[in-house]
């Protein structure tokens, strides 16, 4: 029997919270048939076993591919009409999948909050996800997609260097990954429909690091420009068309007024460029594409 729904969850040497997830998912109130697969990204700890003692549909790659490719891998391994995507470090709230499942009767893509684990106190540098309103960058801790919409727009494509220098400062593959979800919205430009549910909530760990490792993950930042760069639409729906959130750019310094004028208007100029997913975007009516709300309904 075929599934309604499949929560698709890339896994890389994830065996210290990929139970919490999959208990998680287990206890949740879905009215309807869910299968969860897990993807194991080659990894070289217990994620396989923890996923099939959990009875999760196992699906293991030979070579790391990275969570873009582990979740098209995922989601060519499902027939299910309806994808839910979350990650192995994510807690889904226990009415977390049929709220996806419902958001797509009438959209095509359903997103929801994502909050820090409450039972755990943060410190200052610890690493977290902290989503509390629509966000213009489809983070893929929460997102749910009708099949339809993922295989009109080819599914996950990693942000990586292209053949030339045109496309701007990206990371090398082997220095992680950032912004494949961003790319993935330019399910816009085909006109898909977005919706935001609020009771589609998702609790994120929180993992302890000292300031070394916030500022190394600051530092992936300087890539942001060149996704800017291939997603336009994203400039449009940050706040001063500059900061990643609401909350990064109230703690700016009143000092960098002119900087963010600026650097919002040197972004202004990029445009989009030639690459394997806008061109396949480009070929269907792509309009003005517009950010989702940004209320939850």
């Amino acid at each position: 029997m075929t599934p309604d729904i499949a929560i698709v969850i890339p896994a890389s040497n994830a065996a210290g919270t990929l139970a919490g997830a999959l208990e998680a998912l287990r206890i949740s109130e879905f009215d309807g048939k869910a299968e969860t697969i897990v993807v194991d990204d080659a990894s070289t700890d217990d994620t396989s076993r923890i996923a099939k003692s959990h009875g999760a549909r196992l699906v293991a790659t030979e070579a790391q591919r990275g969570p873009a490719g582990a979740r098209n891998a995922g989601v060519e391994a499902s027939t299910a009409p309806l994808i839910a995507f979350t990650d192995a470090d994510c807690q889904p709230s226990p009415k977390w999948v049929q709220a996806v499942a419902d958001g797509l009767r009438t959209a095509d893509l359903v997103m929801g909050p994502v909050l820090p684990d409450s039972s755990v106190t943060m410190g200052r540098f610890d690493r977290t996800l902290r989503i509390t309103e629509p966000s213009p960058r489809f983070e893929t801790a929460n997102l749910g997609v009708r099949r339809t919409v993922f295989d009109a727009v080819g599914g996950f494509e990693p942000f990586a260097p292209g053949a030339d220098n045109e496309r701007g400062f990206r990371p090398r593959p082997e220095q992680g990954h950032i912004g494949e979800d961003v790319v993935f919205g330019c399910a816009r430009r085909l006109g898909a429909r977005v919706a935001s549910r609020q009771d589609a909530v998702v609790f994120h760990a929180v993992f302890r690091r000292g300031p070394r490792g916030y500022i190394a993950e600051k530092w992936r930042l300087r890539y942001f420009p060149a996704l800017v760069k291939e997603v336009p639409e994203l400039r449009r729906a940050l706040p001063l068309r500059l900061f990643l959130s609401r909350r990064t750019c109230a703690s700016t310094p009143p000092s960098w007024a002119p900087r963010r004028r600026y650097t919002a208007s040197a972004l202004g100029r990029c445009s989009p460029v030639s690459t394997t997913r806008t061109a396949a975007c480009g070929r269907l009516p792509s309009g003005d594409a517009q950010p989702p709300a940004r209320t939850w309904h």
